[in-house]
Parts: structure tokens; C-alpha cells; sequence
């Protein structure tokens, strides 16, 4: 099943403790990589609206070897529960977590 790419960025932070756009991005890449939407700024637009609907919080920012900006963000608590309410137990990120 692939989930929507909004969601499965939710998802994969599920499973982490915190990640930026690129890492995002690096660990979506394999499903996700050959779609049109599959860019940059899509993917910061996807983390932003997450933290914009309460679902994620931005932990640290800062800029990278390039002098991009580098926005971390981790899962909230309402970001979990959204997870665990609407991806199914089997498609879910772990990192240890019960599912």
C-alpha cells in the first residue's frame, strides 16, 4: 500500500526522533522518488502544513554545508495519534513502538 505522500512523511517521523526535509526525503525516496511531486519544496510544504495542523514541531533549525536552511522536525503527540488512528499497524514506522 502506498500511503499519501503527506501521510507517509508523518509516518516515517512515527518511527524517528527528529529529521529534516532531506532525510525525509532520502527515506521516502524509494517509493516515492519517480513521482512528479517528488521535490523539495513539495516535501517542505508537506512538514510545514504537519506543524501548521499541529501534528509535528520544529526542534531545531540551522544551515547546512550548502547555506541552506535545514528545519528539523519531530512527531507530537497528536501527530502520533493520528498515525496509529489512520496508517495501519503493519505500514507503520516502529523504531520499537508497539503496533
Amino acid at each position: 500500500m502506498l500511503l499519501p505522500a503527506r501521510t507517509a512523511v508523518l509516518n516515517y517521523l512515527y518511527g524517528v526522533e527528529s529529521a529534516d526535509v532531506a532525510q525525509i526525503m532520502e527515506s521516502l525516496k524509494p517509493r516515492y522518488g519517480g513521482e512528479r511531486q517528488f521535490t523539495k519544496q513539495r516535501y517542505l510544504d508537506h512538514v510545514m502544513s504537519l506543524e501548521a495542523n499541529g501534528l509535528l514541531t520544529l526542534k531545531s533549525y540551522e544551515l547546512d554545508a550548502q547555506g541552506d536552511l535545514s528545519l528539523r522536525y519531530a512527531i507530537n503527540e497528536d501527530g502520533k495519534a493520528a498515525v496509529e488512528k489512520y496508517v495501519p499497524a503493519k505500514y507503520r514506522q516502529n523504531n520499537g513502538r508497539e503496533a
